[in-house]
């Protein structure tokens, strides 16, 4: 299958991501991981991905399509597509991509989450550096606030994780990415399930995992 999951910002593509993956035996291709692969290189793209990423904009179409047609290009089976595309430029050039492979898309899984919701999830998060542990203050504290529970190590908040970029990513979520689902829901030859992410994560994946097996049957 290929199928691409969209949803705003925290709205728990990544672990829904994981459970998809591990159940169908997809290819999971985040924009998000292939993004911080290539800013935490230094590279010259890598240094305006960085400037980008930490204001909350969106990464330029012609980068985006680029980097993600190339991770495509590479996937041999079924595949997974999160946080791609965000705009109706890059939904056509994996329209285009896809069509010319002879592999169209079967479905796309929309997530579904309150604004107020999500920035208590984001805003809450907190990482260790050197190991990339991550942490919320409310849902999954350290056992010693502020620090690592094995390293010891001082946690920080991603510049990107702050409330005024996360309202900003939100509101260009809205203006840049809903339109494509209307392209999606109108257009479209895949099938188009929306799914309310406020629900449990277990509701959220089966929920999620019952319209994949119609999928795939």
């Amino acid at each position: 299958m290929r199928i691409v999951l969209m949803g705003p910002p925290g709205a728990g593509k990544g672990t829904q991501a994981k459970m998809l993956v591990e159940r169908f035996g997809l290819e999971h291709l985040s924009s998000g991981d292939i993004f911080r692969a290539e800013k935490a290189s230094g590279s010259e793209l890598g240094q305006r991905l960085s400037g980008i990423m930490a204001r909350g904009e969106l990464v330029p179409d012609d980068i985006v399509v680029e980097m993600m047609a190339k991770a495509i290009a590479a996937v041999s089976g079924g595949l997974l597509l999160d946080g791609f595309p965000r705009t109706l430029a890059q939904a056509k050039a994996l329209d285009e991509t896809l069509g010319q492979a002879g592999l169209p898309l079967d479905g796309v899984v929309i997530i579904t989450a309150d604004d107020d919701a999500i920035v208590e999830r984001i805003t809450g998060r907190r990482s260790c550096e050197s190991t990339g542990r991550i942490y919320h203050v409310k849902y999954m504290p350290p056992k010693v606030e502020g620090v690592d529970d094995e390293t010891g190590e001082p946690l920080v908040q991603r510049e990107d994780d702050k409330e005024d970029v996360i309202r900003q990513r939100l509101d260009t979520y809205k203006k840049q990415t809903e339109p494509v689902i209307a392209y999606y829901r109108d257009g479209g030859t895949a099938a188009v399930v929306e799914v309310d992410g406020m629900r449990s994560p277990d509701e959220v994946a089966e929920s999620m995992a019952r319209a994949l097996t119609t999928w795939q049957s």
